[in-house]
């Protein structure tokens, strides 16, 4: 055999090449098709192209029964409307040939449409058009309109679904169950389901309009076919009216059958939403999970066949049949049951109880959430709506405060009533409250009775009162400007106070080490040169701990840093060097006790109490305290009582401003009566924020 001359190509390598090429193949297809409208085909090659259509549809419906899910085959829609196209292109060259020369005989539009006429009329034109319009109807109304109206469905509840599965995304991310990877991956799947589904809703209404230009087709060359064959070439009505209707009924059939295919097809995607794996296999696998329906099915058939009037050997045929089908499936299923509890029984048989570790009782948890029995369901229930606030919140809390919140473990705890949760901190008691699982409590922020009906409590967060009222109630206490929230946000809140309460004693010296070692690498260089060559690490947890004391957020690392660099060249005092280090942090801080209007209002201290909170301190250094008479103590508490108090009234919260010397001491008297109330001083204030100073003291 002589080999290929150099340089040139043998015909399958031509082949691979030209099948390499599939997007000039698919111009040249399209080409074609519209080729198809125009020019007249001859019959050789009209008998190619309808062999061709068929062919598709099959492949069409047998790629659909195979594929594991629909959006395996996003490009159907494109699929569906280059096979209707193929179909009205060999419709237009059917009906031009019909036309022109159905007056020789039932040879006039190829062998294809003469072998289809033949076996669906054979001698009788009547019952082939009743034939035809009946696989009409059954796509047209049935098929084509029920997969429409799915698709048509499932578009629109994709679109609707889209944003709470982004959000499902998200979260799922942020607590770490997924990597950003596989949600990316899940966003691109995400977004292919909606424009498929879309997709499909729109290329539905392809299939019915194919159908409807079957009619339309179906008549013009019948009516039009008798008439050129009785006035132009001179037939009898009778023969021309078989003629033109034989070859009018087997190009329909030809059209029709890929067409009703291609219906099915379609059907068949859009309805399997929501099922995993090919056709076959979701449909046996869930029928053959329910015998008993079998079962019945067959005591059904059986009665139908004893019944008299009725044949007995299809309907005992099929009796036998499905009954021995449901004992087989009833028997496949107590041995797959036996089998998992023998597997089951020797797995725990092999597994010996290990003795604990005496050690193990030293471990702590850092947080603990114990609930009562009632509360199982905000964690267990449908959701986990608890869970999944919590690690919100550690999310909240690292951007928030730069504080990376230990885990939080929840268990129950039966000593507790049914209603009642306790939080922990290193094993001891925290917090505790009630809620009622199922209700919604329900707060006035301006103090006023609640008027709606349910039952009163207090807020265990705050202290506020409060009532919990039943859901029907939500709309109603949204309109009336209630501040409305569910029991799990409730214990969120609670947790969320706490935590923040005692950030200091949750920073740890492990935690601190892993704060340094997630700062970026431009940074490292920064950490080497304060760490710890002028301030130990234990001597920075001490500072971040004073920070987070006060609700500072210690999330600006290096400019802590920076700020302890300076500090510790004149003084090793950590109180000394916190104090550096929040003026440091004066835009943070002022902008964190900003009110609506971007101002931050002040509350001064006298020249007087300055002077008498200078006096009173006593000693050097870290020995530094503060020694002032207790009447005169109490006075003060009672001043800054009287005028905060009168602030919260009005919905106001001003900082209180001092000098800097006296700034600690001052807060360590007032954090023991009023925890939420910001001390600073002068040196924190940043300037160019805007101040304005409300009252004194």
């Amino acid at each position: 055999m002589a080999e290929p001359a150099a340089g040139g190509m043998s015909g399958m390598d031509a082949l691979k090449a030209s099948m390499g090429r599939g997007d000039i193949l698919l111009a040249l297809g399209i080409i074609a098709i519209i080729c198809g409208l125009i020019f007249p085909l001859p019959t050789w090659l009209l008998d190619i192209s309808l062999a061709l259509s068929i062919t598709f549809s099959v492949l069409i419906l047998m790629t659909v029964l195979f594929i594991e899910r629909p959006l395996d085959f996003t490009t159907f829609p494109t699929v569906l409307l280059l096979a209707t196209m193929l179909r009205l292109s060999l419709n237009v060259a059917t009906t031009r040939l019909i036309l022109a020369d159905g007056h020789e005989g039932l040879d006039a539009a190829g062998h294809v449409i003469k072998a289809f006429g033949a076996f669906i009329m054979g001698d009788n034109f009547v019952i082939g058009i009743i034939v035809f319009a009946i696989l009409i109807i059954i796509n047209f109304v049935v098929i084509t309109k029920g997969s429409g109206r799915i698709a048509e469905v499932a578009a629109r509840f994709s679109l609707d679904a889209m944003p709470g599965k982004q959000m499902a995304i998200d979260s799922d991310m942020s607590a770490g169950l997924i990597t950003e990877d596989e949600a990316r991956k899940r966003r691109t799947d995400l977004e292919q389901e909606s424009n498929f589904y879309g997709a499909m809703d729109g290329a539905a209404k392809f299939v019915r309009g194919d159908a409807i230009a079957g009619l339309i087709i179906t008549f013009v060359n019948i009516i039009g076919g008798i008439i050129i064959g009785t006035v132009q070439h001179e037939l009898d009505f009778g023969e021309a009216t078989k003629t033109y209707t034989y070859l009018t009924v087997g190009d329909g059939l030809v059209s029709q059958v890929p067409a009703l295919l291609v219906s099915i097809a379609a059907g068949l995607l859009v309805s399997k939403g929501g099922v995993a794996g090919s056709a076959d296999k979701a449909l046996f696998k869930q029928f053959s999970q329910y015998p008993k329906g079998l079962a019945l099915t067959s005591g059904t058939m059986g009665f139908m066949a004893l019944m008299p009037g009725l044949p007995l050997l299809p309907f005992a045929t099929l009796a036998l049949l499905t009954g021995f089908l449901s004992w087989y499936l009833q028997k496949e299923i107590k041995q797959v049951a036996q089998k998992k509890l023998q597997i089951a029984a020797s797995e725990a048989s092999k597994v010996k109880p290990a003795e604990e570790p005496i050690s193990k009782s030293l471990a702590m948890d850092i947080i603990r959430l114990e609930l009562g029995y009632g509360l199982l369901a905000l964690v267990n229930g449908e959701g986990h709506k608890l869970t999944d606030q919590i690690k919100g919140l550690r999310r909240q809390l690292a951007e928030e405060m730069g504080f990376v919140l230990p885990s939080v473990r929840i268990q129950d705890n039966l000593q507790l009533q049914a209603s009642d949760y306790v939080v922990r901190i290193k094993e001891i008691d925290a917090g505790r409250g009630t809620v009622r699982p199922g209700m919604l409590l329900c707060m006035d922020p301006s103090g006023d009775p609640i008027s709606l009906p349910g039952e009163a409590t207090t807020e265990p967060t705050f202290g506020l009162p409060a009532m919990w009222i039943d859901e029907q109630y939500r709309e109603e206490a949204n309109f009336r400007g209630y501040t409305v929230v569910d029991a799990s946000t409730v214990v969120t809140t609670h947790i969320t106070e706490i935590v923040k309460d005692n950030m200091a004693d949750l920073l740890s010296y492990t935690e601190t080490q892993k704060l340094l070692d997630e700062l970026a690498k431009p940074f490292q260089k920064l950490v080497a040169d304060v760490i710890p060559a002028q301030l130990s690490l234990s001597g920075l947890q001490r500072v971040l701990q004073n920070l987070l004391s006060e609700r500072i957020s210690i999330r600006d690392m290096p400019t802590i840093l920076e700020g302890i660099s300076e500090a510790a060249l004149y003084t090793k005092s950590v109180a000394l060097i916190t104090e550096h280090v929040r003026s440091r942090l004066a835009r943070q801080i002022c902008t964190s006790n900003m009110n609506v209007h971007g101002v931050v209002p002040l509350v001064t201290l006298s020249p007087d109490w300055e002077q008498a909170f200078a006096d009173s301190l006593m000693g050097e250094g870290e020995e530094r305290q503060l020694v002032m008479p207790p009447s005169q103590l109490q006075q003060f508490i009672a001043r800054v009582r009287d005028i905060y108090e009168d602030f919260q009234s009005r919905g106001e919260a001003p900082v209180l401003l001092t000098s800097p010397g006296i700034r600690p001491y001052v807060r360590s008297v007032i954090e023991r009566f009023r925890t939420s109330t910001v001390v600073m001083s002068q040196n924190e204030i940043h300037p160019k924020v805007r101040i304005k100073t409300v009252g004194q003291i």
